[in-house]
């Protein structure tokens, strides 16, 4: 009998103890976030990398070369206010190295003002997109009209009938100074992910405080009855 008064303390303990260690694991995130958030700030203040096979993800890294307008190709669909648009991806040609699919930014689907395409040789400071995963909700390609809604560098280089590309993309960023109604309208910053895990911390750790302060109250309960 004296056990089964017991019971609902003995099944409590362990949801406390899960409580404390999901609040304890969101205090380490915490710290990661802030640290990556803190280095990718400090990448973008620098000066950029060159770009070579071995880049990170979302590393901020400059490549060289010449824009291949005649094979550029629609990447994706963005509403940006009341106008639809998509993502305007080039063909970077680069001497004696694959080409490299470069994220212009983003364009409207009806264009009214023009389209900016420096000629000649370019250098183009970005950060590194890794290729998509495809997996059965993954939406279809339109190759032959040069619609895209997955990166995947290797399907599009063919479609474009280009040598095998970089297995990575660049997400072009706007140079400094560049007009805010510039088209393609590229970012100006590096990606950042969100932080959220202060409050996901005090949320756990206030669940725990929460079952403390029943079982206490269990406990005063159960004390004060005959």
């Amino acid at each position: 009998m004296s056990i089964r008064r017991w019971l609902p303390v003995i099944a409590a303990l362990p949801v406390l103890v899960i409580l404390i260690g999901l609040g304890n694991w969101q205090v380490r995130r915490l710290h990661w976030k802030t640290d990556l958030l803190a280095s990718i700030a400090a990448a973008e203040a620098g000066p950029p990398a060159p770009l070579d096979a071995a880049a990170r993800p979302f590393a901020k890294v400059a490549a060289a070369g010449r824009f291949d307008y005649d094979r550029e190709a629609m990447l994706g669909v963005e509403l940006r206010g009341t106008t639809l648009g998509t993502h305007l991806v080039t063909p970077l040609l680069r001497d004696g190295a694959p080409p490299l699919l470069v994220d212009r930014g983003w364009v409207p689907m009806e264009r009214t003002r023009p389209v900016a395409r420096p000629e000649g040789r370019v250098e183009v400071t970005g950060f590194v997109r890794p290729a998509d995963e495809r997996d059965w909700n993954s939406p279809k390609d339109d190759p032959a009209g040069r619609r895209f809604y997955v990166f995947d560098p290797a399907a599009i280089g063919r479609a474009l009938d280009l040598p095998p590309p970089m297995p990575f993309g660049l997400v072009a960023l706007a140079p400094p100074g560049a007009p805010v109604d510039a088209l393609p309208a590229a970012p100006r910053h590096l990606p950042r992910p969100d932080n959220p895990h202060l409050g996901y911390a005090i949320t756990w750790y206030g669940l725990a405080v929460s079952l403390v302060g029943v079982l206490g109250a269990f406990l005063w309960r159960r004390k004060a009855s005959p």
